[in-house]
């Protein structure tokens, strides 16, 4: 079985489960072990499946080469637990799986887990505020917009514009739009984009819309200093003075400003551990546990830069703004301490960069049900947002101006053509929804027959006109609308009653003008001889 990218989606953490448990169960060497005098066929010691499975998860692209063999081992140890691999008297269901000589090998029965079946729960639309309903109190000269409904007035009014007949018109103002109908509209089209650069048809299964405060997408988008961090309204939620000192200290090492210089050896260990302790006693990750299956779709993505760097700007702009804030701040800290090679070594086995990745991917990342695989896959994330941190932590700036120019739209005043009922400007885009086929044919004939209708029977019945002019109209209609002109004047007998023949009598003819005029005689030669 080949590896493959599992893509954003639903259950993507479960597809991915059940992808490495084929691959490892494929890709085990099977053979004869003894064991206390005792032989034992197909089966393996720890240490070769620790070895088989590491490498199977460092040539995954799912997961990569950043996966440490501690990390394996976990990965084996939730095996055990889950019933994937027993030992040889096949016992199973804890975690005490160790890499060392025991043997292992796997149970007869397949361990795959089953895809959670569609919830019937009715999902959220996205729609726009609705303008159509008025606010109470509100003034007259504020005139809700309704969507355009053509009528033969309107249609006449619009067209005599290219003849030099403008009717006049009035200026109309929209509703006052308020801040919820603001927050409103920038979690719509969020939401919306979101969608689209995930590829998916629907956001239903991979987040409760329900949940998006519409407040905290635009206090990230708004409330945020020159740096680019943002400011939180609530200064109750901002991370203790002591915490931002040893993270400061150790960013900017060794240049400490808040904190004096280190007196004795493994200063920076100890303040690296404290900050480390704080972040782990957290209840719920920084991304949350509402935001996981989001965050794990997103890894889907990750060949594709450009769209994972946008998807994952999006998906933190619905973060909590204290949680978005202690994200830049650790994130930032985090890509400062692996790049700075002044900071003396945190720990004397493991590298700078992978033990920031370890210390803090389940503080980052992770599930609120324990899922199997939430260590690798936050290990990836956080991988991903330290190389990448200033971008995806930044505003989408191409999301906020369209935003804005919508509601600038929105509020924008309209013209108004006097007499008419309805507001001569097309309402702007947004969401739409099937119709069915008898629907959609009415709805093309009262929206475009029936006023070239009203115009046709305008011409047939304008006595203004000379009957010069009323054919030559009628014979331009009937060759550019010929359905509409053929219901009107199904029969040329139709068609001639506009134009009654005049009864015009001729003159009598005389029986004198039929003979030939009087000529006078004239004498001929004589042919006597």
């Amino acid at each position: 079985m080949e590896p493959g990218l599992v893509g954003p989606g639903p259950y993507r953490a479960t597809r991915l489960w059940n992808e490495i448990i084929e691959l490892f169960r494929a890709g085990m060497p099977l053979r004869k072990h003894r064991c206390r005098f005792k032989s034992y066929e197909r089966c393996f010691k720890a240490s070769e499946a620790v070895d088989c499975l590491h490498e199977l998860l460092g040539s995954n692209q799912n997961f990569g080469p950043e996966v440490t063999r501690n990390q394996t081992v976990k990965l084996l140890k939730k095996f055990l637990k889950n019933h994937v691999i027993e030992d040889i008297k096949g016992r199973w269901g804890k975690e005490d799986f160790q890499d060392d000589g025991h043997l292992y090998r796997f149970p007869p029965s397949s361990p795959l887990k089953p895809y959670p079946k569609k919830t019937s729960c009715g999902k959220e639309v996205i729609k726009f505020p609705d303008w159509n309903e008025p606010k109470a109190g509100t003034s007259q000269e504020h005139i809700p917009v309704k969507s355009v409904a053509t009528n033969s007035e309107m249609w006449y009014k619009r067209h005599s514009i290219a003849i030099g007949e403008v009717p006049a018109c009035k200026l109309v103002f929209r509703r006052e739009l308020t801040q919820t109908n603001i927050e409103e509209i920038w979690k719509s089209m969020t939401l919306s984009r979101l969608q689209k650069v995930l590829g998916l048809d629907s956001l239903d299964e991979v987040l409760d819309t329900k949940l998006v405060n519409s407040k905290h997408i635009v206090q990230n988008a708004y409330n945020v200093n020159k740096q680019g961090i943002v400011t939180l309204e609530d200064k109750s939620k901002e991370l203790p003075h002591w915490i931002l000192s040893a993270m400061k200290c150790l960013a900017n090492w060794p240049s400490c400003s808040d904190l004096k210089q280190p007196t004795y050896s493994g200063f920076e260990r100890d303040v690296f551990k404290t900050i480390v302790d704080y972040f782990g006693q957290m209840k719920e990750p920084l991304l949350t546990f509402h935001f996981f299956d989001v965050f794990v779709s997103v890894l889907g993505l990750l060949q594709k830069h450009s769209k994972a760097v946008e998807a994952l700007q999006i998906s933190c702009l619905l973060l909590p703004p204290e949680n978005r804030k202690r994200l830049q701040l650790l994130v930032r800290m985090m890509a400062r301490i692996s790049f700075n090679k002044d900071l003396p070594p945190l720990s004397e086995s493991v590298r700078t960069r992978t033990l920031m990745v370890q210390a803090f991917s389940r503080c980052i990342l992770c599930s609120k049900d324990e899922m199997d695989l939430d260590e690798l896959l936050a290990a990836k994330l956080v991988s991903f947002l330290m190389d990448n941190y200033q971008e995806i932590l930044s505003v989408p700036s191409a999301l906020k101006s369209s935003i804005e120019e919508h509601v600038v739209h929105l509020q924008r005043v309209q013209i108004k053509y006097a007499g008419a009922d309805t507001d001569a400007t097309f309402p702007p885009p947004s969401f739409c929804h099937q119709i069915s086929t008898d629907e959609f044919e009415y709805q093309r004939a009262t929206g475009s027959q029936e006023p070239l209708a009203a115009l046709l029977e305008e011409i047939a019945t304008n006595k203004e006109i000379s009957v010069k002019d009323k054919k030559k109209k009628l014979k331009q209609f009937q060759k550019s609308y010929p359905e509409v002109y053929r219901v009107r004047f199904p029969t040329p007998e139709t068609e001639a009653v506009l134009f009654p023949e005049k009864n015009k009598q001729k003159p009598p003819v005389l029986m004198w003008a039929l003979k030939k005029p009087f000529q006078p005689f004239h004498r001929t030669r004589s042919f006597r001889m």
